[in-house]
């Protein structure tokens, strides 16, 4: 075989092309993405619809009755699940694996803008891809420096506007969310007997409210050579502009709001109330990309805090302090695997000069495990997979299997050079002697594991990357021990006595094997003597093999939970507890 000869005569060739090897899955180690788990992507898409001071009911009946209306006959749609809460609606659309969230993302749209009809003061809703509940990946909490002498909780609009801007603007963040504050809102408070005795009504407050808040084009016209563009501007920009709205008329005397109501800057309605070490605050979370490194985007994150509470939040007495970083327990699982990795591969070359007794003889077989693990890295970047548990799960189970081509390529060429051949000679036809049988057993291993690279389903992409792993490294491993096996051997093999190969004293892979099988199948013709003997001895095996399944199985789950040394506590009150008593409880269990 061309490739064996060439390998063999041109070893510089072949050390040329493991370095190389070597340096482009080192480069591909440093590059490719790093997270928990693999991406699976779920073709899921979330509305939310906001209609202020609305009732769950309310919500119900007006937003999400109708939406569901249009989004049912959706093609491709699995599920859709919908949740009211005060002044939100929020619906979950679940396509079918394989539908293209963008095209997705255009039908849902186009749906959404065939409903008729919404309540006046319903905003427009907020389509994007992705399910409502994703996992951030850092939670940062809102606390306050020496001398600060403002609310936490009424922050709100300061970081909306400075700190959120400034985190979404890191590459790998898709999104900030901001929980527990209050809003600065424009509150008209109104004068019920102000409102009597003008013979105002309240539908008649809020449309004057409403109609005078707009800025109206009132066309262009030409001026000697310039033209000029007309517009009337009623935006509201103080208190006072909203004070001064006309209502109506009352036998020719203006009525305005500030006639009937009390118009003044404030906040919110307290709606969600958060608490760290006694104290009602405000919390961020940070959502991150999908595909991105979420080790790197951590690093940007602490190093954005670390710019803003140095600069314009300690010049406001305030700081951000992460409290849950997601990286920590990745790095403890990646570090995990890690090391079952190297004391893996450590524990098969001890194995391997166990059995060889020759530490050139080891060197040669035990090389194909860096060159094949460091290798399937080039393969997962190519691929556009990234480093996770189950990757590296994979990289895991392989190593066991990177040495087997090599062994057998080796032992054969050994055999060779036993009957008295030359190292190079040896080299050639110990290998091409095999190739065959080592090719077909590697088709055979990654013929069991590449189908589920090509399945669409969950459970496909969730095991893609094991299955991209094992069968890379396997298929390297082959390359590895029709080339470098015999270029090694070719050039350290020393000289080997005829027959001691197969000495029995001497401790090799061959003779204990023919021991083991020997004592096997001594043992086996002692107590299978008989008829009755070998039923008694088949069904005592059958036992305890499924006596011991049953009792060693695993619990069956989707996936490991691990242990993220985290404590949720979960409290259950009564329905229809108002926020204040909520709260009063949490107090109660700090």
């Amino acid at each position: 075989m061309k490739l064996i000869d060439t390998s063999i005569k041109k070893p510089v060739t072949v050390t040329v092309g493991v370095i190389l090897v070597i340096l482009f899955g080192l480069i591909s180690l440093y590059r490719i993405p790093i997270q928990l788990t693999p991406n699976v992507d779920l073709p899921e898409i979330s509305v939310e619809t906001r209609w202020r001071g609305a009732s769950p009911l309310e919500i119900e009946r007006e937003i999400i009755d109708v939406q569901e209306e249009e989004l049912k006959n959706l093609e491709g749609l699995v599920e859709i699940t919908s949740e009211s809460q005060d002044g939100i609606a929020y619906i979950n659309l679940m396509f079918e694996i394989g539908t293209k969230t963008d095209e997705a993302l255009l039908r849902v749209s186009n749906k959404l803008d065939q409903v008729k009809k919404y309540p006046s003061d319903v905003e427009k809703p907020l389509i994007k891809s992705g399910g409502r509940h994703e996992s951030a990946i850092a939670w940062m909490i809102v606390s306050s420096l020496e001398g600060y002498q403002g609310v936490l909780s009424q922050e709100y609009d300061y970081f909306d506007k400075h700190v959120k801007p400034r985190l979404e603007r890191i590459p790998g963040v898709a999104s900030v969310n901001i929980y527990g504050g209050q809003e600065r809102e424009l509150q008209v408070i109104v004068d019920p007997e102000a409102l009597a005795s003008r013979s105002v009504t309240v539908p008649e407050l809020i449309h004057a409210i409403d109609i005078e808040n707009r800025n109206i084009s009132a066309g262009d016209f030409d001026e000697g050579k310039r033209r000029y563009i007309a517009r009337t501007v009623g935006k509201y920009i103080s208190e006072e502009d909203v004070r001064r709205v006309i209502i109506k008329r009352i036998n020719g005397a203006p009525v305005s709001v500030g006639d009937v109501a009390n118009v003044f800057l404030g906040y919110e309605e307290k709606k969600v109330v958060v608490r760290h070490e006694g104290v009602t605050t405000i919390v961020m979370n940070a959502v991150r990309e999908p595909g991105t490194n979420v080790l790197v985007v951590m690093n940007r994150i602490r190093e954005a805090l670390a710019e803003l509470n140095s600069g314009i939040l300690k010049d406001r007495k305030l700081k951000v302090e992460q409290v849950y970083d997601e990286t920590n327990y990745i790095y403890s699982a990646i570090k995990l695997v890690k090391n079952n990795i190297y004391f893996g591969g450590s524990l098969a070359v001890i194995v391997l000069l166990l059995f060889l007794r020759n530490f050139a003889s080891t060197l040669i077989v035990a090389v194909a495990i860096p060159i094949s693990a460091i290798g399937t890295f080039i393969i997962m970047t190519l691929m556009g997979r990234n480093i996770n548990v189950v990757s590296l799960a994979g990289i895991s189970f392989a190593v066991g299997m990177l040495v087997d081509n090599a062994i057998v390529v080796f032992e054969n060429i050994f055999r060779h050079k036993e009957m008295g051949k030359g190292r190079i000679q040896a080299a050639y036809d110990g290998t091409v002697e095999v190739w065959g049988a080592v090719l077909a057993s590697t088709l055979t291993t990654v013929s069991v594991f590449l189908p589920i690279v090509f399945v669409e389903e969950e459970a496909g992409q969730l095991f893609r990357d094991i299955a991209i792993a094992i069968s890379g490294a396997v298929s390297l491993s082959l390359i590895v021990s029709i080339t470098v096996i015999p270029s090694l051997s070719a050039l350290i093999l020393g000289d080997v006595k005829p027959g001691s190969h197969f000495n029995e004293n001497k401790l090799s892979l061959s003779g204990l094997a023919g021991k083991i099988i020997d004592s096997f199948t001594w043992f086996v013709r002692r107590i299978c003597g008989s008829i009755a003997a070998k039923i008694i001895v088949i069904a005592v095996m059958v036992s305890l093999a499924v006596g011991i399944s049953i009792v060693l199985l695993p619990k069956t789950e989707y996936l490991p939970e691990g242990n993220q040394e985290m404590l949720f506590g979960i409290l259950l009150p009564p329905p229809g507890y108002n926020l204040g008593e909520l709260e009063g409880i949490a107090k109660t269990v700090e």
